[in-house]
């Protein structure tokens, strides 16, 4: 029986006599996936032969080979000719194959003192904080649409809810900017993860370090890392930051479907407070007159996966002996489809909040007297009475109001006497929506001074 050609053997092949089993290799491969990380692996790859050279495993010659082979696959996966061989298992057996083919024997130097254990590690890391940042540029842009919208509209006026019941007025800014600062809380966290993500495992070895004294601080500078992993036990092994960025993942997903649900409502018919852009809705296939909100029930539905991608890894993460285990293969495909989804759904978030329009005369109209009866309890406060006791003269006057099946304000002052002396003839002041909102204007209130204080915080913000 012929016995393979050296440069198809599996990297980790030579004890191994029999043939893997096409179902094994199958099961075992990751290259169908792994192979966006193209070029992370061979930046990595790139800095790993600069530092062979400086520890003088290669000459300078051979360094300068070496890196003109790997900037010829990268370029072969930039144009989109990279033949993929049946042994290729990964990503890193694949490029180091080809390298091979390029340069001939001198590929097998790479190898040297690394392990594929650290080099997945660090070409994880590396696409990863590449996402972040391209993330972090998405999650501006919709905050920045949010802030846009809400200086220019401020002056619609709005019911506030709690319990989906109607609770007091607002302004449409008001609303839109409490999703505005749930994102930038979201935006922060990224932020945050940012210096655990950058930690450099190359150098690790398989598990217990590298033999040939590789300068590690040389490689974190040369690839762009923060830090270096200073147990190689722990540079191999830890996927925490994986883990990490899919809880921040699933609580961003959280704050978009929140946000959704609130569009979805407010776009019925029954509300009609807003009106979507047939860019991001659909139709009915047997209704002709029905305007669907698909865009906002996939970033609502879409939440749930996120979640599962989460919830999913940590169950492969419990209790995983030390140190690498093919387990932690199972890390690629739960954040790559996490940084899709939610890159995607901020874009169609993005897509829906600057394309949407709002019915500010529907939103007017779903005012109601009812909603001043806390306005009236704090009328009775500045006359200078408790506000518990306000608080029941202001709900006797809603009964009382109900009871003769009129509106707060069209008491007369005589029956409001009855229920309180303490009012007077410019308790008629009290039945104002924009005096409402306008009174409340503490920090963090819906006045006009206070959203454009909003506005100027976030705007600040994202131009740090």
């Amino acid at each position: 029986m012929a016995t393979d050609e050296p440069t198809k053997q599996k990297l980790w092949g030579g004890r191994f006599t029999g043939k893997t089993d096409p179902l094994m290799h199958a099961f075992n491969q990751s290259l169908s996936y792994d192979k966006r990380m193209h070029d992370a692996d061979i930046r990595g790859s790139i800095a790993y032969a600069k530092s062979l050279c400086l520890s003088g495993l290669l000459t300078k010659e051979e360094e300068q080979k070496m890196i003109d082979g790997l900037q010829r696959v990268g370029q072969e996966w930039k144009d989109g000719v990279f033949v993929i061989k049946e042994d290729d298992e990964d990503i890193h057996t694949a490029n180091e194959r080809r390298l091979s083919e390029l340069i001939g024997p001198l590929g097998g130097k790479l190898h040297t003192g690394r392990s594929r254990n650290d080099q997945v590690a660090t070409d994880m890391r590396l696409w990863l904080l590449d996402q972040v940042g391209e993330l972090e540029h998405a999650l501006k842009s919709v905050i920045g649409v949010i802030v846009e919208r809400a200086d220019k509209e401020k002056d619609i006026l709005m019911p506030g809810y709690t319990h989906l019941q109607r609770a007091q007025p607002i302004r449409w800014s008001h609303l839109i900017l409490f999703h505005a600062f749930s994102l930038h809380a979201d935006l922060q966290r990224l932020q945050q993860l940012i210096p655990r993500i950058s930690v450099l495992p190359l150098g690790s070895g398989p598990l217990a370090g590298n033999p040939f004294l590789v300068d590690r601080d040389f490689l974190a500078k040369e690839l762009g890392f923060q830090s270096v992993a200073e147990n190689s036990m722990w540079g191999v092994a830890d996927r925490d930051f994986i883990a990490e960025f899919l809880m921040w993942s699933s609580l961003c997903m959280v704050h978009l479907s929140k946000l959704a649900e609130d569009l979805i409502i407010y776009s019925t018919s029954e509300f009609g407070f807003i009106t979507l852009s047939d860019a991001y809705s659909t139709g009915s296939s047997v209704m002709p007159q029905k305007k669907n909100p698909d865009s906002l029930e996939l970033l609502r539905g879409k939440t749930g996966r996120v979640f599962g991608d989460m919830s999913g890894f940590l169950m492969t993460l419990k209790g995983l002996p030390s140190t690498y285990n093919k387990d932690l293969q199972e890390d690629k495909e739960p954040l790559f489809d996490a940084v899709d989804t939610i890159g995607a759904s901020l874009r169609i978030a993005e897509g829906v909040f600057s394309t949407l329009k709002v019915n500010a005369e529907k939103m007017k109209s779903a005012l109601t007297m009812d909603m001043l009866a806390t306005e009236l309890a704090e009328y009775l406060v500045r006359k200078g009475m408790p506000f518990r006791e306000t608080h029941h003269v202001s709900g006797r006057a809603v009964a009382l109001a109900e009871s003769l099946q009129v509106p707060i304000s069209e008491l007369t002052l005589e029956q409001y006497k009855k229920l309180c002396p303490l009012f007077e003839e410019d308790v008629v002041g009290v039945f104002d929506f924009e005096a409402s909102v306008e009174r409340r204007a503490a920090i963090g209130g819906p006045s006009l001074q206070m959203i454009e204080r909003q506005v100027s915080v976030l705007r600040k913000e994202l131009n740090q």
